[in-house]
């Protein structure tokens, strides 16, 4: 196999998971994929190979990306029934791409030493359509020659791989950060745009006009597309998601001791969305959650 190519299993498949997978598959490496879900396997692509098990998908695998949602997934992927761990080499490369927080990347690398050293802490940060185009930013962490030794998928999978730390677990400090904009931000489009609708505006007026100057951002632009049309049931990236993120990013205020309370404000938001059984609804409804008790 040419150095630039990689036998590559891929656990999880999800909205993001499913085309990046893809992307690698589309680029040359060899692809087996496994989910728990059995519909994310009969969706995949004719590139990419799927697996019956997770230990099966790691059988003959030099890469392993794990792209699944939370830490408590992670170690089961890993150490729980059916785990891979038992089954990597000493050389296997396991390239965690989630957001599961510092703390879950740190204890994960510490506790596959016994099976291999050899972890990159690579989340993602782009959305699915640009997962989609191969245009994702991966914010890295880990031993140079690791990264070095996964370079080739990194570069197909974002335009902008930066290495952010030498160790596991410093990229996801950097996509915590990440969050906090992205949480805020969102909230902040529901807040300003359910303000605009509340004072008798045109929204989708608001929305535009606001767009050309200083207050535009991309989740203003991208998300507050949605509340404009009201598109909640279309689920790009799903409520719950801030939940998990904003949680990640208020736990590692905590254990830095930093006031975040933006981030605070923002999570009782997405909190009480799924409370009130928005949670699978897409991040957007933010905005009709601000509106409730108006109409």
């Amino acid at each position: 196999m040419d150095q630039n190519t990689k036998n590559i299993a891929w656990i999880g498949l999800g909205a993001m998971g499913s085309p990046m997978a893809s992307i690698a598959a589309g680029s040359g490496h060899t692809v087996t994929a496994f989910d728990l879900n059995p519909a994310a396997l009969q969706g995949l692509g004719p590139e990419v190979t799927p697996a019956g098990t997770a230990r099966e998908a790691v059988d003959g695998a030099d890469v392993v990306v794990i792209m699944v949602a939370t830490g408590p997934q992670l170690d089961a992927v890993l150490f729980g029934d059916g785990g891979i761990a038992t089954s990597l080499s000493p050389e296997s490369v396991v390239v965690v791409m989630s957001t599961v927080g510092v703390t879950a990347v740190q204890g994960a690398a510490l506790a596959l030493e016994p099976y291999t050293r050899h972890v990159v802490d690579a989340p993602v940060s782009g959305g699915v359509a640009r997962a989609r185009k191969g245009d994702l930013l991966i914010m890295v962490g880990g031993d140079a020659e690791d990264v070095a030794s996964v370079q080739c998928l990194l570069d197909v999978l974002g335009s902008q791989c930066p290495v952010v730390g030498p160790e596991p677990g410093d990229g996801q400090k950097f996509k915590v950060v990440n969050q906090l904009l992205c949480g805020v931000h969102i909230a902040a489009a529901g807040e300003a745009l359910a303000l605009a609708d509340s004072m008798g505006l045109d929204v989708a007026q608001c929305h535009e006009v606001l767009n050309g100057g200083a207050a535009q951002s991309f989740m203003f632009q991208d998300r507050g597309s949605r509340m404009v049309a009201e598109e909640f049931d279309e689920v790009r990236s799903a409520l719950n998601i801030f939940v998990k993120d904003m949680g990640l990013v208020t736990d590692a205020a905590r254990a830095a001791e930093q006031p975040v309370p933006l981030a605070s404000a923002a999570e009782q938001l997405y909190v009480r969305g799924r409370r009130e059984g928005l949670g699978r609804k897409d991040d957007s409804v933010v905005y009709q959650l601000l509106r409730q008790g108006r109409d």
